[in-house]
């Protein structure tokens, strides 16, 4: 017998609006109505204002900063839905905050992104859709689905059309490696490394490079970025060993307190659309990954 789909019902935090109001333009549906706000003391205030009793929510909140505040407002928001009887849950994270935190690198000291990942979880989460995690581990750290998307479809439909002369994709550090590389692949370009050593969780040291830059662009690749240590440290060798004009592409570029930067935002409310789209009808989201090669003319 055939089982009607729930109707999808979607709703933002107030963590970015503007992206979750451009997602719901693309997908065609109207955004939910909340109300959000905070009690004299500082404590968050949910109110769902629509019947979403047996409705399929998407609940739209980037973690970003401030972090710690963002990230409760999608659990008391995630818990009004669940005692509203909704049929499923999935909460619309684009950028995760604490994924960083992954692993217990050192003495007594806590593995955050497991900690959130059971927050949300407990919080009465059914799914996850996120994107560009600094640590793809922790998918696994989740007893639910997790869909990981990536910006880069989006960020090499820009660059194909920005990059117009020889360009080389350099990793600013070891552990960028295998990003940096699915983008010179796809771009078509030759691939560079620049080893460094991290003095303090602010500053780093870019020490030797592996690779020819000479005389070419070249496109720096990262996840994410706060202070631009890493690329502005990258970008000092480079432009050392004879680089030209050096770019950027980075997923989530935070830039706390960061001046003096000429920045292009790439909206990547259409992937995140199709993405809610394809879970809400039970497709393959795997397809949203698919980047067709560039010819070669940049390498």
């Amino acid at each position: 017998m055939f089982q009607r789909q729930p109707e999808m019902k979607i709703f933002s935090g107030s963590a970015n609006r503007e992206l979750a109001e451009r997602i719901c333009k693309f997908i065609d549906v109207p955004l939910g109505k909340a109300t959000i706000s905070s009690f004299p003391d500082g404590e968050t205030y949910v109110r769902i204002e629509e019947n979403v009793r047996g409705r399929d929510v998407f609940l739209i909140q980037p973690t970003s900063p401030p972090t710690n505040e963002h990230l409760m407002e999608l659990l008391i928001m995630v818990d009004a839905a669940r005692r509203a009887s909704a049929d499923r849950i999935t909460a619309v994270i684009p950028f995760f905050g604490y994924a960083r935190q992954d692993r217990k690198d050192q003495p007594r000291v806590p593995i955050t992104a497991k900690l959130v990942a059971n927050l949300l979880t407990a919080s009465g989460v059914s799914r996850v859709l996120t994107m560009d995690l600094h640590a793809q581990q922790v998918q696994g750290f989740f007893d639910i689905p997790v869909d990981h998307l990536y910006s880069m479809p989006v960020l090499i439909k820009y660059l194909r059309q920005r990059l117009t002369r020889p360009t080389v994709v350099v990793s600013p550090d070891v552990g960028g490696l295998k990003m940096a590389s699915a983008y010179s692949q796809a771009l078509g370009c030759n691939l560079a490394i620049v080893a460094k050593q991290r003095k303090s969780a602010t500053d780093t040291e870019a020490l030797y490079l592996i690779g020819d830059v000479e005389g070419k662009d070249i496109l720096l690749v990262d996840d994410l970025t706060e202070t631009a240590g890493t690329l502005t440290s990258a970008a000092e060798t480079l432009k050392a060993k004879g680089a030209l004009d050096i770019y950027a592409a980075v997923s989530h570029a935070v830039l706390v307190d960061v001046e003096g930067f000429s920045i292009n935002v790439q909206c990547v409310s259409e992937l995140l659309g199709e993405g809610i789209k394809r879970i809400h009808n039970d497709e393959s989201v795997s397809s949203l990954f698919n980047i067709e090669k560039d010819n070669g003319k940049t390498s």
